[in-house]
């Protein structure tokens, strides 16, 4: 039996995707997925296809240049398709891809838990600024 010092035991496990490793690739994803824009886009795209002019109006605060960076490193996961149709003006959709689509109840689950328990936490915050 050969003994594995922890620089190959690390080399395993970021092989196997361990997100608690600093060099595992699934870490990045997390961090793009826990991003309040992405899960916001994603959510609005969960409704259906929508042109950016429409994401931009269903998502209040979120400005025209941050919507594009979204959008484009969404696409570049392959969470986000974009569909240019030839017209005058050009008409861009944004729909969600098959993989994007199989996120969706983990993202719905966390804005509805988030809508449902804001105001504990809203209180646990007034509590705890309170106590300081």
């Amino acid at each position: 039996m050969t003994t594995r010092t922890a620089a190959d035991e690390r080399k395993a496990a970021a092989l196997a995707y361990d997100a608690f490793l600093a060099t595992c690739p699934a870490r990045k994803l997390l961090d793009r997925i826990s991003d309040k824009w992405v899960s916001l886009v994603l959510s609005a795209l969960g409704e259906g296809p929508m042109r950016h002019s429409d994401l931009g109006r269903r998502i209040a605060g979120v400005s025209q240049k941050m919507l594009t960076q979204t959008l484009r490193a969404l696409e570049r996961d392959g969470l986000v398709s974009r569909t240019v149709t030839p017209s005058v003006p050009v008409r861009v959709d944004y729909a969600l891809t098959p993989l994007g689509s199989t996120l969706m109840p983990l993202i719905a689950h966390v804005k509805d838990w988030a809508e449902t328990h804001i105001p504990e936490v809203t209180a646990a915050q007034a509590a705890y600024d309170a106590a300081r």
